[in-house]
């Protein structure tokens, strides 16, 4: 299995709901996984202002398995309103991560989601991009402003960062 294929499994809480065998033999289609790569940001592109943004806050009242609350600009998920995010929020282990994420047009019709951190994570950045199939993010070239693909690496997913103690 190539690196791109092990980031579209289904999580381990989706896996156990199934049971194994049923995950393995359920028609789920590619299409519900997310496939996608992420990268470390070299250089920040110019004139941020010029795209699309929203402010993401979100925290992590269990990591294993994953149960998150989010609020992207004024929407809430989980589903919860912003009465009972706001309550679950000073539930939460480890950092609420703040962020401001930027949606940057590539080629071929691709968007790199550009998460810019706040808070004591900043100056982090780490940019993502999703594709349609497996065979589309393999062949996928990074721009220039792209650093380090951090994929595989589970130090950038946004559940190990609530808890990172930064030193």
């Amino acid at each position: 299995m190539n690196p791109v294929e092990k980031n579209i499994e289904k999580s381990e809480f989706e896996k156990s709901k199934l049971g194994k065998k049923e995950f393995e033999k359920s028609e789920l289609k590619k299409s519900e996984f997310e496939i996608e790569r992420k990268y470390l940001v070299k250089k920040i592109p110019a004139e941020l202002a010029n795209y699309k943004c929203k402010k993401i806050s979100q925290g992590y009242l269990c990591t294993s398995p994953v149960v998150r609350i989010r609020r992207s600009d004024e929407e809430y998920y989980l589903p919860l309103t912003k009465e009972s995010y706001e309550h679950l929020k000073e539930k939460i282990d480890g950092r609420l991560i703040e962020k401001t994420r930027y949606l940057i047009p590539l080629d071929n019709g691709l968007t790199a989601e550009l998460d810019i951190f706040e808070g004591d994570l900043a100056p982090l950045c780490l940019v993502e991009v999703e594709f349609k199939s497996v065979d589309d993010a393999n062949l996928f070239i990074a721009p220039d402003w792209f650093g380090t693909d951090v994929t595989q690496s589970g130090k950038y997913h946004n559940s190990y960062l609530s808890r990172f103690e930064n030193s």
